[in-house]
């Protein structure tokens, strides 16, 4: 959830002084590393998920003010596009059987809103990527009503100076296209898992989330038809990517960093990911605050340092650094911002607990994997398994090449287990969790197959593409809102 602007457009003065402000801030951030205290005491967990709206025969519904008003609920938002709202599920502890409350709540919460949207007409999605949206029901009104999103819209064409080259070739078939606005990033609807980190313990939980963002994505999958192409098992990896890209071919072939980066070491220290982005990303919105950081530090008082925050949330990386202040206090979180949402709000409870257990355990370990893993392997096992989901090989310290659903039945599974019992969690809850993820990996069945699958048997029935699509989607979204995990959907 992003903060509104003042202004769509920025003078050359405003960018100069907000690049002035963001120094500042990170020098006043690198004084608190070093002398201010982080609220850090139990571990905090926060989740994000990214909605579809859509209507009664499946195509986006361009209507997320008229539903976030019947909604009427703080915990819903506006996203990019008008057919997106996003559900915010606010912050608790990880133990005991704190996710079976919060896998309640969050079904609760999706009734209800489903109620009243669809008593405007709409209807709510949970998905990776819309598979029914095309290119061309970006009509000129596509953008959501805040400022924010025409401002970042206008500055990353203005830092790029041409349209946007969508060029995403799947395993049979190949998407090729040019956008004039970043209205095909909207189609990105994604899962963010936040952690509550004290300054110490940032870069080890950091570089765990890096090291297993790769077995991450494979076996919580859930894009792979994009404008009515199939291309990858997670396309939205690679299309948020190019949607978002800042550079011209003549800038990435001399190496310059896309704005979604993964990352090129691993860290250090939570300053090392801040000081990145200001050494190396020019700024997208300079919306300048009021605030003296050093004032408000030698006040004995937590500074917002919101120019820094600002620039840091327009920089994609896959595990975000977070930088807070919560009643005064100031916090540090990662946000892992590496799966898509849906199919349904036990698959998300299970990828989120695979999540926390496996990052605890590879973060506390005596011998890290990321001392074993080179940063390069690391990249290849998240590009492969965004490609090609759960059928995907990957490279793993002491067990070398292997397929990635064996790395995670053999490996991880148990180590995420192990992970979630020293966070305190209930077995009760890591009983309901892990088994989901088991199965996915002994089934092949994640969001991506079941969706593949799904529409390969509609079209060997006579079904169009676009018919097959439908349907599925139909399918889908009675078994997102039967909340049994994908893996057991039955298929047509």
């Amino acid at each position: 959830m992003g903060k509104e602007v003042s202004s769509a457009e920025y003078t050359r003065e405003q960018r100069r002084d907000f690049r002035t402000r963001v120094r500042r801030g990170l020098d006043v951030f690198e004084l608190m590393l070093s002398h201010h205290h982080f609220e850090a005491g139990r571990p905090m967990t926060g989740l994000e998920i990214e909605l579809n709206l859509i209507d009664a025969d499946g195509n986006p519904s361009f209507h997320n003010a008229d539903v976030l008003q019947a909604i009427a609920d703080p915990d819903y938002q506006t996203e990019l596009a008008r057919y997106n709202i996003e559900l915010n599920s606010p912050p608790r502890t990880l133990g005991g059987e704190s996710a079976l409350q919060r896998e309640e709540e969050l079904r609760a919460s999706l009734n209800r809103a489903e109620e009243r949207a669809a008593a405007k007409g709409s209807h709510i999605c949970c998905i990776g990527i819309l598979p029914t949206l095309r290119s061309g029901h970006f009509g000129e009104d596509w953008i959501s009503e805040e400022r924010r999103y025409t401002a970042l819209n206008d500055s990353i064409f203005i830092a790029r100076g041409e349209d946007i080259e969508i060029d995403i070739e799947g395993p049979t078939e190949r998407l090729q296209m040019w956008a004039d606005t970043i209205a095909p990033e909207s189609a990105c609807t994604s899962v963010q898992l936040h952690l509550q980190v004290s300054p110490g313990e940032f870069a080890p939980y950091w570089n765990a989330a890096q090291a297993i963002s790769g077995p991450q994505i494979a076996v919580g999958a859930n894009s792979p038809f994009l404008f009515g192409k199939r291309l990858w098992a997670e396309t939205r990896i690679v299309l948020f990517k190019q949607a978002t890209d800042t550079r011209p071919v003549e800038l990435r072939n001399q190496g310059v960093r896309p704005r979604v980066f993964f990352g090129e070491r691993w860290a250090n220290s939570v300053f090392d990911l801040f000081e990145e982005n200001t050494r190396y990303f020019p700024s997208l919105l300079a919306e300048v605050s009021d605030e003296d950081p050093f004032a408000v530090l030698e006040s004995g008082r937590a500074p917002e340092l919101p120019e820094m925050c600002l620039h840091n949330g327009t920089i994609y990386r896959w595990n975000r650094p977070i930088y807070d202040v919560v009643d005064g206090k100031p916090h540090l979180r990662v946000e892992n911002r590496v799966l898509p949402a849906g199919p349904t709000m036990i698959d998300t409870m299970a990828n989120a607990a695979f999540y926390y257990g496996l990052v605890r355990s590879l973060a506390t370990s005596d011998r890290p994997v990321w001392s074993r893993l080179s940063f390069p392997t690391a990249f290849e096992n998240f590009a492969h398994c965004a490609k090609h989901g759960l059928e995907a090989d990957v490279y793993w310290p002491g067990f070398g090449e292997l397929s990635v659903d064996e790395l995670i039945l053999r490996h991880l599974l148990p180590l995420a287990a192990d992970g979630l019992a020293s966070w305190g969690v209930a077995q009760s809850v890591i009983d309901r969790y892990l088994p989901i993820i088991e199965q996915r990996c002994l089934t092949g069945l994640n969001g991506a197959a079941w969706q593949v699958q799904a529409v390969e048997r509609f079209e060997a029935a006579g079904a169009s593409r676009d018919e097959a699509l439908h349907r599925m989607l139909q399918l889908y979204v009675e078994g997102m809102h039967g909340n049994e995990p994908v893996h057991t959907w039955a298929l047509p």
